[in-house]
């Protein structure tokens, strides 16, 4: 049964309608990590009632750029619900991210899990395009490979402009439509053959 691992890494996993876990119902997360040992994803469709100017202000920093202050702060996961992660686009160079624990996913983005790039983007630095979430989606090894088989994810490529441009109410649906689908089509039957 050696049968060749996929890896989701920088792929959207988007529920399926009939999505018994009421933690992921509706939600699209964005795989950061898909290794032997399990996955590790951002859900970024369900934002909090917690905008990045009141995080900061927890954390005693100041955010003055406006565009960013107002920016909804989103349900990562179920895991580590305490702690923040940062989705950004890469601002370091050659030399890789100037944070501490950045994660640099292939296809080009990173998730930074220290006060840093906080701290960065608190005084006009760090990166302007960013999803910072309160927790995280973990799967242990072939739990989620056993999700995708009962039919409880669809996967699809990961695209930038839905997770940064795309308003939040239109993320699933546009999701979807990456794979041609209609989300007026699904049944929440799960089908098997």
């Amino acid at each position: 049964m050696s049968a060749e691992r996929i890896n989701l890494t920088n792929q959207f996993l988007i529920a399926m309608p009939g999505m018994a876990d009421d933690t992921f119902a509706g939600s699209v997360v964005y795989l950061c990590e898909h290794t032997e040992q399990g996955a590790l994803g951002l859900v970024i469709n369900k934002p909090i009632d917690i905008k990045l100017r009141n995080l900061f202000e927890r954390i005693e920093l100041t955010l003055d750029a406006p565009d960013l202050a107002d920016q909804p702060v989103y349900f990562g996961g179920p895991v580590q619900t305490e702690r923040g992660f940062v989705l950004h686009e890469p601002v370091g160079g050659e030399g890789g991210s100037p944070y501490n624990s950045t994660l640099s996913i292939p296809g080009g983005l990173e998730m930074t899990t220290s006060k840093d790039v906080l701290e960065a983007m608190s005084h006009g630095g760090g990166p302007r395009r960013v999803l910072v979430t309160l927790g995280y989606s973990g799967w242990a090894a072939g739990q989620l490979e056993q999700e995708i088989g009962r039919n409880g994810w669809l996967t699809v490529d990961a695209a930038r402009d839905i997770i940064f441009d795309t308003p939040i109410e239109q993320r699933y649906d546009r999701a979807l439509a990456l794979l041609g689908i209609d989300p007026r089509m699904l049944s929440p039957e799960a089908g098997h053959a």
